[in-house]
């Protein structure tokens, strides 16, 4: 697996050397464009807006548009110059409950692990936050950006979030009327949230989606007719105790059949 940065979390005047590792892969089936008449690739040419001619990779370069058309060149150097030791490290700002971030601040995930030299450091870190129920609030620069990160030790190790800033967080783009909560109808709610009430297994769960999607992708190459699976329509019910029930009665365990003994037995 490569590693996707390198740095060293900064902890008072502890430096531990560490290494990131992407925690997460993208599983999904991808597609190629291809022409409609003869199933050949779609290629895109970057083309200069000005002579109309392609450009190759190594002749693009980064601009920033300061005014109307007007560009100042920013080269792999300036955004280096633009960076201070300060910045090259996980620099730890304070430290907090984990309840208190909100989900919607959480972007990618990391697997951290301490290089050469940082081990005992490193686990001390990971073991002081794990018994405080403590995650730390850090900064550095990944690429060209300033990134925000939370550090949360795990039982396994040390995960890194990296997180978004309150200026890129939406608004919620519209509210509505809270109508009022019938007594009857919560306490029938919980029940069903009790009746469904199980540990996460996240190996339970698979995309099935992307399983069906390569089910019928193996029939076409295979020459075989695709037969559409058919879901249980959903019924439109009105009346919401009515449904908290039926759905309550839905989750109840099924009551095991005993075994009749033979006779004679």
């Amino acid at each position: 697996m490569a590693v996707s940065h390198k740095g060293a979390i900064s902890f008072g005047l502890v430096h531990i050397p560490v290494a990131l590792y992407t925690a997460t892969q993208d599983n999904d089936i991808h597609f190629n464009q291809l022409h409609k008449d003869d199933h050949q690739r779609i290629r895109y040419k970057k083309v200069c807006g000005h002579c109309g001619k392609e450009v190759v990779t190594k002749d693009i370069v980064k601009g920033f548009e300061y005014d109307k058309d007007k560009f100042v060149i920013m080269s792999d150097e300036d955004f280096e110059k633009a960076k201070t030791e300060k910045d090259k490290t996980i620099q730890i700002l304070h430290f907090a409950d984990l309840e208190t971030i909100r989900p919607i601040y959480y972007d990618k995930t990391y697997h951290v692990i301490p290089e050469t030299g940082g081990e005992k450091a490193f686990e001390l870190l990971r073991t002081a936050m794990k018994e405080e129920n403590k995650v730390a609030i850090a900064k550095t620069v990944m690429g060209t950006k300033e990134t925000l990160l939370s550090i949360i030790p795990t039982t396994d190790g040390i995960l890194i979030e990296t997180m978004f800033f309150a200026d890129e967080i939406k608004e919620l783009p519209k509210s509505y009327t809270k109508p009022e909560v019938n007594p009857a109808e919560l306490t029938m709610a919980k029940t069903l949230i009790g009746s469904m009430d199980k540990p996460f297994e996240p190996e339970l769960y698979k995309d099935e989606y992307q399983e069906r999607l390569k089910e019928i992708i193996e029939q076409k190459i295979n020459g075989k007719e695709v037969v559409e699976t058919r879901s249980e329509e959903p019924n439109n019910v009105i009346n919401l105790m009515d449904a908290l029930k039926a759905s309550i009665e839905q989750n109840k365990p099924k009551p095991k059949r005993t075994r009749k003994k033979p006779q004679g037995a």
